[in-house]
């Protein structure tokens, strides 16, 4: 019954539910010697979302260590900068996201209740 642009928007909420879960990760680990910062290619991930959008939300990504950022002496490379900003912007993306959600759903419900004669 959801349209293809639906099933494409859960899967970039839970896209974004992953990568938030990496940067918390990553910050609660901030401190732990030896520890590499994780990451997903996003975009990678979206393509393949784009390219079948009926695929089921929930598949697991593929993780990876960051790579190419400064390392402290304790061989720890998480930059709490760096997560914090990610935070952030996946909060914004997040946010984007639940609003066009909304707004098919809403469309959606119009159509339903027009369909009953009010």
């Amino acid at each position: 019954m959801l349209s293809p642009q639906t099933h494409l928007v859960a899967h970039y909420l839970d896209l974004l539910s992953q990568s938030q879960r990496l940067t918390a990760t990553n910050i609660a680990n901030a401190d732990t010697p030896g520890f590499k910062t994780q990451g997903m290619d996003f975009q990678a991930e979206l393509r393949s979302a784009i390219d079948d959008p009926m695929q089921a939300p929930v598949q697991p990504v593929q993780i990876h260590e960051v790579g190419g950022l400064p390392v402290k002496n304790d061989g720890n490379d998480v930059s709490l900068d760096r997560e914090l900003s990610a935070l952030s912007e996946t909060t914004v993306r997040f946010n984007h996201a639940l609003l066009m959600l909304r707004g098919g759903i809403s469309s959606v419900r119009k159509a339903i209740q027009e369909g009953r004669g009010g």
